[in-house]
C-alpha cells in the first residue's frame, strides 16, 4: 500500500483535481469581457442546456461519427497484419515489425498530417487524380474521407500493436484443434481465433476511437475549416473567446460521453466472452 501512495497522490493531484476545477468551472456564470468567470460567480446550468442547440449537436456528431468510422477501418486493415506478424514472421521480422510501428509512433503529428494533404489534398496527387475523373473534392464527403485518413494514420499503428499482444496470447493449438475436427482456415478463423481476440479488438478500438475523438491538429488542417470536432471547439471557447465555462461544460460532457462508450464496449466484449 505504501508503494501504491505516491502513484495515487500523483494521480489525484495531476488527474482529479484538475478536472474538479474544470467541473465547477462549467457550472460558473460567464461575464464578456472577461477572462473565464470571476471568482465566486453565481451558480447556473445554462453552459449545459445551451448545447442542446443543433449548432452544437454538430460538433458532437461530425467528431464521433469520424472518429468510429476510422476506428473500425483501422481493425479490419490492422488485425490481418497484426496476425502475421504475431503468427507467420520469423522473430527477427516480427522485432523489425514492431520497431518500425513504435518509431511511426514518434513521427511528427504535422508531419503526418500535411504527407496526407500533399496527397488528398486540393493541390495533391490523389486530388488531382480525383478532380480529372470529375469529383469534387471541395465538397463534405471527400473532406470527410480526408479526415479519416489523417486519423488512420494514428489508429493503425496502435491498432496493430495492440492486437500483437492479444494474438500472441492466444493458444494456438484451439486452432489445430478445431481444423483437426474438421473446421476449415477461414472457419476456424471466424469461429475461434476471432473471438478469442474480442477484448484485444475491442481495446484497439477503444485506442483508436480515443484517438480520433480528441484529434485536434488533423480536423483543423485537413478539415479546411469545415470539418471541427469538439476538441477545436474546446479551444475556440478557451483559448478565442476565453469562455471558460462554456469549454468546461463541453469537456465534461465529452468525457461522459465517452465512458458512455467505454463501458458499452466493454459490456459488449463481456457479453461475447460469456458466448
Amino acid at each position: 500500500m505504501l508503494l501504491l501512495l505516491p502513484a495515487v497522490a500523483s494521480f489525484f493531484l495531476f488527474l482529479v483535481l484538475p478536472m474538479l476545477a474544470v467541473l465547477d468551472q462549467s457550472f460558473r456564470i460567464f461575464e464578456p469581457g472577461r477572462i473565464g468567470s470571476k471568482e465566486g460567480a453565481a451558480l447556473t446550468t445554462e453552459n449545459y442546456t445551451e448545447l442542446i442547440l443543433p449548432v452544437y449537436a454538430r460538433y458532437f456528431i461530425q467528431t464521433y461519427l469520424l472518429a468510429f468510422c476510422a476506428a473500425a477501418i483501422a481493425i479490419f486493415i490492422a488485425f490481418p497484419i497484426a496476425y502475421c506478424v504475431a503468427r507467420r514472421a520469423s522473430p527477427l521480422a516480427r522485432k523489425a515489425a514492431i520497431s518500425a510501428l513504435i518509431g511511426l509512433m514518434f513521427l511528427s503529428a504535422l508531419v503526418r498530417v500535411y504527407s496526407i494533404d500533399l496527397t488528398f489534398g486540393s493541390v495533391g496527387i490523389f486530388g488531382r487524380i480525383m478532380s480529372a475523373a470529375g469529383i469534387n473534392t471541395n465538397n463534405y464527403l471527400y473532406i470527410d474521407f480526408v479526415v479519416i485518413a489523417g486519423l488512420l494514420h494514428y489508429a493503425i499503428p496502435m491498432s496493430i500493436l495492440v492486437l500483437i499482444g492479444a494474438i500472441q496470447n492466444l493458444n494456438p493449438r484451439l486452432a489445430e484443434a478445431a481444423q483437426s475436427l474438421g473446421a476449415s482456415a477461414a472457419k476456424t478463423h471466424i469461429t475461434v481465433t476471432l473471438p478469442l481476440c474480442i477484448r484485444g479488438l475491442v481495446s484497439a478500438f477503444l485506442v483508436s476511437m480515443t484517438i480520433g475523438v480528441s484529434a485536434f491538429v488533423i480536423p483543423l488542417i485537413l478539415g479546411r475549416g469545415r470539418v471541427l470536432f469538439i476538441s477545436n471547439l474546446i479551444y475556440s471557447r478557451f483559448g478565442e473567446v476565453a469562455n471558460y465555462p462554456s469549454g468546461a461544460a463541453i469537456s465534461i460532457v465529452m468525457l461522459v460521453l465517452s465512458l458512455l462508450l467505454i463501458f458499452v464496449m466493454s459490456r459488449i466484449a463481456t457479453s461475447f466472452d460469456r458466448q
